[in-house]
């Protein structure tokens, strides 16, 4: 009898190794981080009459993009950055005359300038469902020579505190949203840090997602503890 009560002893034992190891493993896939997104990829933001290897939609149509998540606009001070929700404004590639509340021109171009220069423009996904993007300079011209593409953003975790603003906070586009009277070269929100390149791999996991994780774990631990003392482990 105690070599039985023994074997099963250690047969439970060993169960709940193993679905210690589920768990933990499960818990963890379930944190997922920020993404941040390089627009482009190595070509960067310009027209197909500078780079004409550049095909936006199909670099955008092999992403997930979700709340929170950031897209990197790497170019220079001749090409502009507008982002809007609006589809008639992104196919006739004119924001002239689009509304303040859905449309965001994130980096002005330069058109008188001689000399060029680079410039990292960071945007954030701040609004689910369809997100447009052009460079409206030259008359639409860059944005009919390929500078635009589509995305549709979905939930994923939602926003993070540092990018969850209230209504009637101004537009990244408005006078008073920074305060000052001139626009840095990387525009972002006045209240998030720079996000991290995504080639570091230095994802940045949800608060909600540690919780999430902790509860879990402290529950199974507790489990655990009822189970032990039922069989007398």
């Amino acid at each position: 009898m105690g070599q039985s009560s023994g074997y099963n002893s250690t047969s439970v034992l060993q169960l709940i190794t193993i679905v210690s190891c589920l768990v933990v493993l499960s818990c963890s896939g379930s944190v997922s981080a920020y993404k941040n997104y390089t627009v482009g990829g190595s070509l960067g933001w310009f027209d197909a009459l500078e780079k004409p290897d550049v095909n936006y939609q199909k670099w955008a149509d092999s992403k997930n993009f979700s709340l929170g998540d950031f897209l990197i606009f790497n170019t220079d001070n001749n090409h502009s950055v507008i982002q809007t929700y609006n589809f008639t404004t992104y196919k006739f590639c004119d924001y002239d005359d689009a509304l303040q509340n859905d449309t965001i021109e994130w980096s002005a171009a330069d058109p008188s300038s001689t000399a060029p220069h680079s410039i990292s423009v960071a945007v954030p996904l701040l609004k689910e469902g369809m997100n447009y993007f052009f460079s409206s300079d030259y008359d639409g011209e860059q944005c009919n020579n390929g500078q635009h593409f589509k995305i549709n953003v979905t939930h994923g975790q939602g926003l993070p505190k540092s990018l969850d603003q209230s209504d009637d906070a101004p537009a990244p586009n408005s006078p008073d949203y920074r305060g000052d009277d001139s626009a840095p070269e990387t525009i972002v929100p006045a209240n998030f840090n720079h996000p991290i390149e995504e080639e570091s791999d230095k994802d940045e996991a949800s608060g909600s997602g540690s919780v999430y994780f902790n509860t879990q774990f402290y529950g199974f631990l507790i489990f655990l503890q009822i189970v032990c003392i039922f069989f007398k482990i």
